[in-house]
């Protein structure tokens, strides 16, 4: 198995993460980009799993998240931080995977982040993608809210980006996911770092998180 927990914080969603990444092979070489890497604690993670013959870029649109991850990636030298927004991708070299989550639910059109993401990806290489699908989350039986994201339910249509929108890309697999809990507990935590209030002891089913995984033409 993909050991991918190294550098994450205790992320619920790791499980679909796992699986995408040890149904793709990933393995030491690698090179790979997580746009829209945040703190990079998915680069970081990825890093682990290349080695020092591999390549991680993390992308993203905010130069501090940048200047983070380059501070935690100064012991895998083949991390690199590039401040880049999704819609305006562009590495320097053909990648084996290009990665992003909770990234197109926050763009103004996702179709043009999947373009670039597949431009960027070598023939043959892979594109994996996770987004919720917000508005089936539950808490306490109330449906879920993102106020501040552009497209809250993106994980529902996603598949059917990669099977009509993006030549030369075939759609492999996809599926949902939705961690759930009750009481004190992993999922009650996550939901209160997220919405920065404690939910109590209410039952919570987190949003489906819908992976994509799809691979470009040789």
């Amino acid at each position: 198995m993909v050991e991918i927990e190294l550098g994450l914080r205790n992320d619920v969603y790791r499980r679909p993460l796992a699986t995408a990444l040890n149904r793709l092979g990933l393995a030491p070489g690698w090179k790979c980009a997580d746009i829209g890497a945040g703190g990079g604690d998915v680069s970081i993670a990825l890093a682990s799993i290349v080695g020092a013959e591999g390549r991680i870029y993390a992308v993203d649109s905010d130069p501090a998240s940048r200047d983070h991850f380059a501070e935690i990636a100064s012991k895998h030298a083949q991390g690199l931080a590039i401040t880049q927004a999704g819609e305006d991708l562009a590495l320097p070299e053909g990648v084996d995977l290009a990665f992003c989550r909770f990234l197109l639910m926050h763009v103004i059109d996702p179709l043009a982040v999947l373009v670039r993401m597949a431009k960027a990806v070598r023939p043959g290489g892979w594109i994996v993608a996770q987004e919720p699908i917000t508005s089936s989350g539950r808490v306490d039986g109330i449906p879920f809210s993102f106020d501040g994201a552009k497209h809250p339910d993106v994980g529902a249509v996603l598949p059917a980006y990669f099977g009509r929108d993006l030549a030369g890309i075939t759609l492999v697999d996809c599926w949902a996911e939705a961690p759930a809990g009750f009481g004190e507990g992993p999922v009650r935590d996550y939901l209160a770092e997220l919405t920065e209030s404690d939910p109590g002891d209410v039952p919570i089913i987190l949003p489906p998180l819908v992976t994509v995984v799809a691979q470009k033409a040789n």
